[in-house]
């Protein structure tokens, strides 16, 4: 088992890492403060190559492993987590069903705009009461000359208000269940479609999240993803990959932490002497070093399975558990050894901290993991 990152990987991570350096952490605090989303900033992610790094070539995607593609979610995490999404949202959520269930009609349609950056692509399944449970939705899909009509509302979706495309969950009648279940192409324009209000957050707060509502939304029959019933199945298999994303933009969260921990310890003086010859403070960052490379190689682990064509369910649950629960008590700790100032804006830790506590809710809750862990394990429901 080879354990070093190869030329390629290594290459991605420099180009993430000196654009997160120079373009989004000198601005973070700004886009965080004033709930800014630079749509030129995304432009210039996929200039990079980095906008669709793990979408097909063909499409104008880079064609790398999924470790290329996490490594760019935590090196632009580490300078801005809410512009980091919007990689994660095309890679993961938005274009891997493309790939995976799409027509190769849609695929050409819609994988392109987001590669370059031109168009923002979302998943739209969470509603009001629908949120762990997914198959108890209530956006509703009824038959009609030459489409569907989508009638119904989704909550908490991300870059909901500055999309241009979404994958809409939408359900055959109310009471179905997962089978009755159809995931639908919708363009944001169309008549019927109804944006709402921003919600204000603790955290991620350059990336907008968007209730949005439909109205008799017309949507084509060849806006079929996949075929009819599949949408449970669909959402089910993105979300695997998903919980893989936020693994990585959770070590993202914590490298930042640590790096800003340890250089704050080295100057801070205290009792004549930096507070880093403190075995307390020793104990903190030793902590926070080891629960960070723990995770680490779990979310790698799970990528690679997923780059094998294994089934990787369990192992996604455990990246995705491991790493968003490391992220909130390595943040923890960073504040903890920065004392007053971590608690200030100053140094950036609170901000990181308010950002690691959303990756133990989206795409699944640690709760939800401990469950999809448990039944792996058990073959029990």
């Amino acid at each position: 088992m080879d354990f070093a990152l190869n030329e390629d990987q290594l290459a991605v991570q420099e180009v993430a890492r000196t654009f997160a350096e120079k373009r989004l952490k000198p601005r973070a605090e700004e886009f965080d403060s004033e709930k800014l989303m630079d749509r030129g900033l995304i432009k210039e992610i996929a200039e990079l190559d980095l906008m669709g790094i793990g979408l097909p070539e063909e499409y104008g995607g880079g064609g790398m492993d999924s470790i290329c593609y996490l490594l760019t979610v935590e090196e632009l995490t580490r300078g801005c987590s809410s512009h980091a999404a919007v990689v994660m949202l095309h890679n993961s959520l938005y274009g891997y069903p493309l790939v995976r269930y799409g027509t190769e009609e849609q695929k050409q349609k819609y994988l392109p705009p987001i590669c370059t950056g031109d168009a923002i692509g979302v998943f739209a399944l969470s509603e009001a009461g629908a949120g762990s449970d997914a198959s108890s939705l209530t956006t509703t899909y009824t038959k009609t000359d030459g489409g569907y009509l989508i009638n119904g509302s989704k909550i908490f979706i991300t870059m909901g208000s500055m999309s241009d495309t979404m994958i809409v969950f939408a359900i055959s009648e109310k009471g179905a269940g997962a089978k009755g279940i159809s995931a639908f192409m919708v363009d944001t324009k169309s008549d019927g479609v109804m944006i709402g209000t921003n919600e204000k957050k603790m955290g991620f707060r350059a990336s907008p999240t968007t209730e949005l509502s439909f109205s008799d939304c017309f949507v084509p029959k060849e806006n079929l993803l996949g075929n009819e019933g599949e949408g449970f199945k669909i959402a089910m298999s993105t979300l695997d990959g998903g919980r893989i994303s936020v693994g990585a933009m959770s070590l993202g969260l914590a490298q930042e932490a640590l790096e800003i921990a340890i250089k704050y310890a080295g100057d801070r003086v205290q009792f004549g002497k930096p507070i880093s010859s403190f075995q307390a403070v020793q104990f903190h960052l030793a902590d926070m070093s080891t629960m960070l490379e723990q995770a680490r190689w779990l979310v790698w682990r799970a990528g690679w399975l997923k780059d094998q064509g294994d089934n990787y369910t369990l192992a996604a649950a455990h990246a995705k558990l491991a790493a968003s629960e490391m992220s909130t008590a390595v943040t923890h700790k960073a504040t903890q050894v920065l004392g007053g100032y971590g608690y200030c804006a100053e140094y950036q830790v609170e901000r990181l901290y308010r950002d690691a506590r959303l990756t133990e809710l989206f795409e699944g809750t640690s709760e939800m993991q401990r469950i999809v862990i448990g039944r792996q394990l058990t073959g029990k429901r």
